[in-house]
């Protein structure tokens, strides 16, 4: 056990160094710009941070989910962009090619996004399904042993630069859950293209563009599982991501909860520190606890997820907690630093940014409350 947490430190400094090395002189540059720095993501997959769960033999780090929340914290306590990156790399398409894909899809596909030689992106949701998925328009039919494709995904991270996709497509009725299927698309399959890339609020340095299918043809051996099991997979998907995106929202809080007490230490108001001040003081109590306690529930799920444990509640509740109060704190955050908060001179305006995906991308909060309530009162 002793060993077990000298390595998680070790895992936590070394990638506290890297973002402190790497990441936080661009921030800036990169939020304004809206650049997504895929050179800096390869010198993090060398690290084996693109590869976190990947089991060894396939080139990956073969750690666990207490490792992999470290590591998003640590990176997001600097940029959410780069975390939300790490995390939507690890848990979406490479986790759904480790979880469902075949031996021969493992072996082709999983070293190259462990190294992060290849990233990778995963479509679900469209402009008119985001909760909805049921009644998503993308559509695959049959045509001998390949499969063609049409119709457009929205809101995927790394839908432009992404070098393969794993794509959830109706082959069914509209409204069946076993009518969508998951296939793995590679960047230059005839067909395949990218749209639109978002101009959005926070998360800037994370890119999230349109992904578009025009009689993409796709080889029958790039099913990911069996055909009709693809919404049934991504719910799965989905269950470890929430643990990501709580990850996420945890080192964006911390961020901005450990910015506002250096600050409230420095600045003077009326001959003292801010901090002396109860009105600032208690803020950083709320910030403390809010952050122990939304810590000790992600950790709960990432560790009955290691243990192969029903924990859908767990990191539903992570998930919804974690990011709601990733935007308190980023606005308590902005409240302390006063007018230089506003500014972009400080960090807590791009935390305050950063924050509010958290509640939104992987299941709003609302849909968190949903699959929550379901389960305790079928419980």
């Amino acid at each position: 056990m002793q060993n077990h947490f000298a390595n998680l430190q070790m895992i936590e400094e070394s990638a506290m160094l890297f973002a402190k090395q790497h990441i936080l002189p661009n921030v800036m540059e990169w939020d304004e710009a809206q650049i997504f720095p895929v050179e800096t993501f390869r010198e993090l997959g060398k690290l084996g941070f693109m590869g976190v769960l990947v089991p060894e033999e396939y080139g990956g780090s073969g750690l666990g989910y207490q490792e992999y929340v470290s590591i998003i914290v640590e990176i997001a306590k600097v940029c959410g962009s780069i975390g939300l990156s790490v995390a939507a790399h690890n848990s979406l398409c490479t986790g759904h090619i480790l979880a469902f894909g075949n031996e021969e899809q493992k072996k082709k596909y999983l070293p190259k996004l462990a190294s992060a030689e290849w990233i990778g992106a995963w479509g679900l949701t469209e402009a008119n399904t985001g909760s909805d998925a049921m009644r998503m328009k993308c559509v695959a039919t049959q045509d001998g042993d390949h499969w063609i494709i049409n119709g457009s995904k929205n809101w995927i991270t790394h839908g432009k630069s992404g070098d393969v996709a794993v794509v959830l497509a109706r082959t069914g009725e509209l409204l069946d859950s076993r009518g969508i299927t998951a296939f793995i698309v590679e960047r230059g399959t005839s067909g395949f293209k990218a749209g639109k890339k978002e101009n959005k609020l926070g998360m800037r340095a994370s890119e999230t563009a349109e992904m578009v299918f025009e009689n993409c043809r796709v080889h029958q051996s790039q099913v990911l599982g069996n055909v009709g099991d693809g919404f049934i997979q991504s719910m799965k998907i989905l269950d470890g991501g929430r643990i990501s995106i709580a990850a996420l929202s945890l080192g964006i809080a911390k961020g901005a909860y450990e910015a506002s007490v250096k600050y409230a230490k420095e600045r003077e108001q009326f001959g003292q520190a801010i901090s002396n001040f109860q009105a600032i003081s208690f803020k950083l109590a709320d910030m403390a606890t809010k952050i122990q306690a939304a810590e000790l529930l992600i950790r709960k799920a990432a560790h009955l997820k290691n243990h192969h444990q029903p924990m859908t509640t767990i990191s539903a509740m992570g998930k919804y907690y974690a990011s709601e109060i990733c935007v308190q704190i980023a606005t308590d955050a902005i409240q302390i630093f006063g007018g230089y908060g506003y500014t972009k001179d400080f960090p807590v305006e791009k935390y305050f940014r950063d924050s509010k995906l958290c509640t939104i991308g992987e299941g709003t909060s609302e849909i968190q409350k949903l699959v929550i309530s379901r389960n305790i009162l079928k419980d």
